[in-house]
């Protein structure tokens, strides 16, 4: 006697699904493995191109020597450098715009500093040398340098930056209006801006605008009487001054806010060095006031 069974599944029951052959989960785990050995290779590729990228960026600097011959106090925390180029006479004509900079770095040192050229380029293109108003900070590779002494030997990088492109504010009966400002060893840049000439005596209105803590740290006093006979106006501003003092005070964003006095901001040209929220304040009052962003200069 044969006996049928019937099986009947409830409306409710799940059938499994059917499962591939092995063979094609193998090859599906090995395509997938392949992706992902191939993603990896990638991005390895990319990282190795970008490490080898900035390694042949970081070996491009060329390192001169050359020893210093006048390191001196300028103000407190400040120091008067300068350093004899004669002998990379390439290095000390690349010098050719007031605001340029350059890295330094002293024996026994791998970090630089990078250093405003305070020179103006005609005296590195007659003397071969480069002059730096340089601020000593703590732990710093300009703390190093200040200690120093004449006949030291440092490593100079090329010149670099575009420094002020003084053009676009000339000719100066176009921009008769020349506003200058800068805090702390922002100075040094200005100074090489005014020793280098500009046409200031050209100009009915040239104000340099100088801030510093008080007196004593304040530099480049004894060529104050020099700048002014150029055609510059020189407005020192303290931010803690003693009591002795009648002059301005503050900030040097604030000092120029209560003077002010454009009296034309189209004809209107501005050199900013110093402090990062002066330079933004100090740019964001004048454009607001109709100045052309294109005829403030900056270093950088």
């Amino acid at each position: 006697m044969s006996v049928t069974t019937s099986l009947s599944l409830s409306p409710h029951a799940h059938l499994s699904p059917l499962l591939p052959p092995m063979s094609i989960l193998r090859r599906l785990n090995l395509h997938n493995h392949l992706n992902l050995r191939s993603r990896s290779r990638s991005r390895n590729h990319r990282l190795f191109r970008s490490l080898a990228v900035a390694a042949v960026r970081q070996d491009t600097t060329v390192w001169t020597q050359a020893p210093l011959t006048e390191i001196e106090p300028a103000a407190e925390s400040l120091f008067h450098v300068t350093i004899d180029v004669s002998d990379a006479p390439d290095l000390a004509v690349s010098h050719t715009r007031p605001g340029q900079y350059l890295q330094l770095r002293v024996p026994d040192v791998e970090k630089p500093s990078f250093l405003a050229i305070a020179s103006p380029p005609s005296l590195s293109e007659a003397r071969g040398a480069f002059e730096f108003l340089v601020k000593s900070v703590a732990g710093s590779t300009a703390e190093l340098l200040c200690g120093l002494k004449k006949g030291d030997v440092v490593e100079l990088s090329q010149v670099m930056g575009r420094g002020f492109d003084i053009d676009r504010v000339d000719p100066p009966e176009s921009f008769p209006t020349l506003l200058i400002f800068a805090t702390g060893s922002g100075i040094s840049s200005i100074r090489s801006l005014i020793e280098s000439g500009f046409s200031a005596d050209k100009r009915s209105d040239v104000r340099l605008y100088y801030g510093a803590r008080n007196l004593k740290r304040m530099a480049y006093q004894d060529r104050f009487k020099d700048w002014e006979s150029s055609g510059v106006k020189i407005v020192p501003v303290l931010s803690q001054p003693d009591g002795n003092w009648t002059g301005e005070s503050g900030y040097v964003q604030a000092a120029f806010t209560r003077a002010k006095q454009i009296y034309s901001p189209q004809s209107t040209g501005v050199v900013l060095c110093g402090q990062k929220q002066m330079t933004e304040e100090i740019t964001s009052i004048l454009v607001a006031d109709g100045v052309s962003s294109e005829k403030i200069l900056k270093n950088f």
